[in-house]
């Protein structure tokens, strides 16, 4: 039988809740009805647009063990169900529990923790990370990206106490936002992927990016250890962040020839990569099962924290060969046209310069026999403060310089782009992905390879949906053979 997750009286103790009800096993914990599982405890937090105890008895309805609820609020909610309720506190008490919870799971665990962020490459780390692990050992890791304010404390409240290792993303808009999360985390590790112009409109350099990004020191365990990302030139302020925390040291990655964790070469292949590389002065040659430069430079991170870790770091190399892109960070899906197929890349999940460039790369390296094309539609690229126009026409460069064939794109900003392209990369422009929707579907041939990007609430990912709706889709058949 599986171990619950928590009972409800150990749940109560550890919020400080009244509890009107006898003790019963909880199988997870949620924030959402449409996700809710029976045997959940639901925490009506309040949300930018919605109040969770509005949902409280649909929650008790549809199964939950238990709904935790303010001390205002429970009057109104007497007869639903079982509630934990909790004193008035703060701006939301509910999140304040939630985050008391999360507090009770840490001390409860002997997992051992890692924790990362980056301006670019935190969730495909964080994922990587947990596919190597998980071979090792029984791995809890964030859903998706639940990197803030309430994602970390639900990731850190729904790991089990069995878990042999914990792997958290941690995310910010502002400076200040990673440091109580990373306090609630305290990881051994942490890892910061690369320092980019991303929320760069919150903040007057890339200095200050880096400065908030360092905060996930705040929360290493004493003799912790800091991987960060040699090559960036934000290393040295970084490096200088984490020795002034409880780090006992940093480890860097990189292709820099004093990094600690260094890639020797690194073969490119359009559904694949290989990786020669020195860990700790160890060889290790390993097969990475998602394209692309970035991904292969940040799977020396990966290795970083597999051997500070002290876990198997032959194990992780082939796990690493079994590894696929996340939906919309790179997954590939075969379209089926009537008269032959083409390849779809779905990189919807969000944007940014950098992440646009590595996806133009990784465009440019899947192979297209004529008359194919290798067309990037693309969305605006959020929150750039000032420079967001010249950081869209910048990316005509990287248009150019890999080969890409067509733009289509989406969005004000991104019609700065449009207007910076030789008239024959020119596709379509549009004010939004809707109105791009249908020239996008049309216009696709047989041996084109489709590249779809943008910041998430440009919605991009509708024109993924719309092309597999037309086409059908699939997975590519893949040849995975040995590395040398």
């Amino acid at each position: 039988m599986t171990e619950p997750l928590w009972t409800l009286e150990a749940a109560a103790a550890a919020i400080g809740a009244r509890l009107d009800d006898e003790s019963r096993p909880l199988g997870g914990l949620s924030i959402d009805t449409r996700t809710l599982k029976v045997g959940d405890l639901f925490f009506a937090i309040r949300g930018e647009a919605r109040d969770g105890h509005d949902f409280v008895r649909d929650a008790l309805a549809r199964g939950a063990g238990a709904a935790v609820v303010s001390a205002a609020r429970a009057p109104d909610l007497a007869g639903a169900g079982p509630l934990l309720v909790v004193p008035e506190a703060g701006d939301d008490p509910v999140l304040a529990a939630m985050r008391a919870l999360a507090v009770a799971a840490r001390a409860r665990s002997a997992a051992r923790i890692v924790a990362v962020t980056g301006s670019v490459g935190k969730t495909g780390t964080k994922e990587a990370l947990r596919h190597v692990l998980a071979a090792q050992g029984p791995t809890h890791a964030s859903v998706a990206s639940y990197n803030n304010h309430w994602g970390v404390p639900l990731t850190l409240g729904r790991m089990p106490a069995a878990s042999a290792f914990g792997v958290f993303e941690i995310g910010m808009n502002h400076a200040g936002e990673i440091a109580p999360l990373t306090r609630l985390v305290r990881p051994e590790i942490a890892i910061v992927t690369t320092i980019e112009p991303v929320h760069i409109e919150h903040f007057r350099s890339l200095s200050g990016i880096a400065d908030a990004k360092g905060e996930i020191f705040a929360g290493l365990e004493p003799g912790g250890i800091a991987i960060l990302n040699r090559d960036n030139p934000s290393f040295e302020r970084l490096s200088a962040h984490a020795l002034a925390s409880r780090a006992g040291r940093v480890v860097s990655f990189g292709e820099h020839p004093q990094a600690d964790v260094r890639a020797e070469r690194i073969v490119m292949r359009p559904d694949l990569s290989i990786v020669d590389a020195q860990v700790q002065g160890i060889p290790v040659t390993y097969q990475l099962g998602t394209p692309g430069r970035h991904t292969a430079l940040n799977s020396l991170a990966v290795m970083a924290a597999v051997h500070a870790l002290g876990a198997d770091l032959a194990l992780a190399a082939l796990s690493l060969a079994q590894l696929r892109p996340p939906v919309g960070r790179g997954e590939r899906t075969v379209l089926h046209l009537p008269e032959g197929e083409a390849l779809l890349v779905d990189e919807s999940y969000n944007a940014n310069p950098a992440s646009v460039r590595a996806a133009l790369a990784t465009l440019a390296g899947i192979a297209v026999e004529p008359p194919g094309r290798r067309i990037a539609v693309l969305g605006d690229m959020l929150e750039l403060g000032a420079e967001a126009a010249r950081l869209h026409r910048d990316l005509a460069g990287s248009v150019r310089e890999h080969g890409i064939d067509l733009v289509h794109t989406a969005g004000p900003m991104m019609a700065e782009l449009w207007a910076a392209l030789p008239t024959p990369q020119r596709g379509v422009s549009a004010p939004a992905s809707a109105d791009l929707l249908d020239a996008v579907v049309a216009g696709i041939r047989p041996g084109d390879a489709v590249m779809v990007k943008g910041s998430n609430s440009t919605r991009m990912g509708r024109i993924v949906e719309a092309l597999k709706a037309r086409y059908g889709g699939a997975a590519p058949d893949r040849a995975v053979g040995r590395s040398g």
